[in-house]
């Protein structure tokens, strides 16, 4: 079952930044320069997180993932215009 994730980084280096963010951007939304959501399920969070670790200097960057639940969720706020991910259908109907 997939889950709004929010994914933030603080990447030191122009080219490590810009792999990180290609990797976001395969299967995220950019809403803010460095801030990512998508609904993830836990494999494919793991996957990411997995390719992102590889990109990253451990002792000079920083990646956050956040998972949001439905108690998190009916929480959250946006103020302005920009993008939301918004759930894929856990069915579909033809």
């Amino acid at each position: 079952m997939s889950k709004l994730v929010i994914l933030a980084y603080d990447i030191a280096d122009d080219a490590r930044r810009r792999s990180v963010a290609r990797l976001c951007e395969q299967r995220m939304l950019r809403v803010q320069e460095s801030v990512f959501e998508a609904w993830l399920t836990p494999h494919e969070v793991e996957r990411l997180l997995a390719h992102v670790a590889r990109e990253i200097e451990p002792r000079l960057d920083q990646v956050r993932l956040y998972s949001l639940d439905l108690r998190g969720l009916g929480r959250r706020r946006v103020i302005g215009q920009m993008p939301q991910a918004i759930p894929e259908p856990d069915y579909y109907l033809l």
